[in-house]
């Protein structure tokens, strides 16, 4: 019969040795790890956060568009509202004259059949039925015709106000997706720079301010020779110009603080003109530039396949802009990033 012996325990010594393996392979293992994830470097930070910086900038211009139509909406609806108050209001008024009509019958002798049926719960079959028994008078007929055109108008403006009412709703909801995706980008970029050293972040700083001097074409440029703009574009220019160091805030559009389509939208508006509120939809107004030679100051110059940015053209190759969050307003050549349209305003 085969014997049954309990397993041998291993000895304290055994136990250990084994600890000391497991945790020694623990280690190689975070190592290991390590050289497969490894820290993001200076040059990967800055594409990544160029990257987000135009993805923000993108979701920006969605939420200002989402803004805009909201905008709209709340006071469509608010309008609609107000005349379904002044519809309500007359139709009481019509009611209470057809009311009085009634009494005054009744107290000299009985209300009208003619009445009765205007006052009946199906007021909107009181003419056939009037006329195919010819009890209703002229003014009579007439009063229910007002009241019943009336009624009419009164159920149209509420179906208008409450589909206004709905649409307003889901554009807020895409307003706040929008403001959400754009906070997201920029949580993202700065969790980037915050993943670098001290030295590391002096010196992304130390890169962007020399590709800033690229994009300007020199480390000074001389904004003194410009060729001049007349009208209206001569005044987009000059306040345009006024607001260089203003802080790029998302969603602005001045007086102290602007992005990219608000700083035109304010500019213009300066200037007597009404711009639509995004990079986007800037991109259509006025008539084609066909080419960045052809440009003259107060162009609009809209930037990326999707439209995303935009700048003013001021001459001799330069544009003026809002570039994105933690930059001020500043010029930079014009083709210094791909142009997708040139509008003249």
């Amino acid at each position: 019969m085969a014997s049954h012996r309990r397993p041998k325990q291993p000895s304290r010594a055994r136990v250990s040795v084994l600890t000391a393996a497991a945790a020694t392979a623990v280690a190689l293992s975070a190592q290991v790890a390590a050289h497969a994830a490894p820290q993001p470097n200076k040059s990967d930070v800055k594409a990544q956060i160029d990257q987000l910086q135009q993805e923000q900038e993108q979701a920006a211009e969605k939420f200002n568009g989402a803004k805009e139509r909201a905008d709209q909406l709340r006071k469509q609806a608010d309008q609609l509202q107000d005349q379904v108050a002044r519809g309500q209001e007359q139709m009481t008024q019509l009611q209470a004259g057809l009311a009085g009509v009634a009494g005054e019958q009744y107290r000299t002798g009985g209300i009208d059949p003619s009445v009765q049926l205007m006052l009946s719960s199906d007021p909107a079959g009181y003419l056939d039925k009037a006329s195919s028994v010819q009890q209703a008078s002229t003014s009579e007929a007439e009063a229910l015709k007002g009241l019943l055109d009336q009624q009419r108008r009164l159920d149209q403006e509420k179906a208008e106000a409450a589909a206004v009412l709905a649409s307003l709703d889901a554009t807020t909801k895409d307003l706040n997706q929008a403001k959400a995706d754009v906070n997201q980008k920029l949580k993202a970029a700065q969790d980037l720079l915050n993943s670098l050293s001290a030295s590391e972040r002096a010196a992304l700083r130390a890169q962007q301010a020399q590709d800033d001097r690229a994009s300007r074409g020199s480390d000074r440029v001389d904004l003194s020779n410009l060729p001049p703009a007349s009208g209206y574009a001569a005044v987009a220019v000059a306040k345009a110009m006024s607001k260089q160091g203003s802080p790029y805030v998302w969603g602005a559009t001045g007086e102290n603080t602007f992005d990219c389509s608000g700083l035109m939208v304010w500019a213009y508006g300066k200037a007597g003109v009404s711009l639509p509120r995004t990079s986007q939809e800037q991109g259509d107004v006025g008539t084609r530039v066909p080419s960045l030679d052809q440009a003259q100051p107060g162009d609009l110059v809209i930037y990326g396949s999707d439209r995303h940015h935009v700048g003013m053209y001021i001459g001799n190759g330069m544009v003026v802009h809002a570039p994105h969050t933690g930059d001020v307003v500043k010029v930079m050549k014009a083709d210094a990033m791909p142009i997708n349209t040139i509008r003249r305003v």
